[in-house]
């Protein structure tokens, strides 16, 4: 499995509220939040790893690249104008195979990303894994709709009757997306969730695997319910 973080972001509201720390670095249970991703993302089936950061996170570029890892480290250290723009610049380094893209903020438990990497190292079927899960942290969650087989068939902004589901923001996909990526990027369409809605309307057979919980870390508060959350 190939792995991609997205580190891009510039944290801004965690340095609003008195956070000195870069968010990649900040410390949940006494590891760095990328670190506790990074230790993760290698103990499942690793092939490579690409991080993408921005250009004034010097702190967290010299971080990354004193690590030692198990396996190939794909550093880029660019200013991008969204999530999905980042995603497109970590795609480059994708070995053949499926690969696996998240945030670096995004805070689940390691038993439930292995039930969920394996899963889908085993399905031969799907162009894709979204982790889903019906705890709603996310100041805008982007809404999933489902059918019976667990089969994506929407992306949404609102809620709407029978919903179940919110995005996790993990992404698990194939080469065909990477497609979709590129036109995207084409056409000038912007923000991810904008990205998986092409996904969608381009036919991908995308499956929605639900996680028990998922937090975003965006604000100082959200540092101690992490850490309560994998503690």
């Amino acid at each position: 499995m190939n792995y991609a973080i997205i580190a891009a972001g510039e944290g801004s509201r965690l340095v609003q509220e008195g956070v000195k720390l870069p968010k990649p670095l900040v410390n949940l249970c006494g590891t760095p939040m990328i670190k506790r991703l990074i230790d993760i993302m290698t103990d499942c089936n690793p092939e490579s790893l690409s991080i993408i950061v921005n250009e004034q996170m010097t702190e967290v570029r010299e971080y990354l690249e004193s690590l030692k890892l198990p396996v190939p480290l794909h550093l880029t250290v660019k200013t991008t104008p969204s999530s999905m723009h980042s995603f497109y610049e970590v795609s480059r380094h994708f070995e053949d195979g499926k690969f696996i893209l998240t945030t670096v903020d995004t805070i689940f438990r390691e038993e439930d990303f292995r039930a969920y990497v394996e899963a889908f190292e085993a399905d031969e079927t799907t162009d894709g894994y979204m982790a889903v899960t019906s705890f709603i942290d996310d100041e805008k969650p982007l809404y999933i709709d489902v059918d019976a087989d667990m089969r994506i068939t929407a992306f949404r902004d609102r809620p709407f009757e029978g919903m179940k589901y919110i995005s996790g923001g993990i992404y698990g996909l194939t080469a065909p997306a990477l497609k979709v990526l590129e036109n995207c990027m084409e056409t000038g369409v912007s923000r991810m969730r904008n990205y998986q809605r092409a996904l969608v309307e381009a036919g991908l057979n995308l499956k929605a695997y639900p996680f028990p919980k998922i937090i975003d870390v965006d604000h100082a508060g959200d540092i101690a319910t992490a850490e309560a959350f994998i503690s």
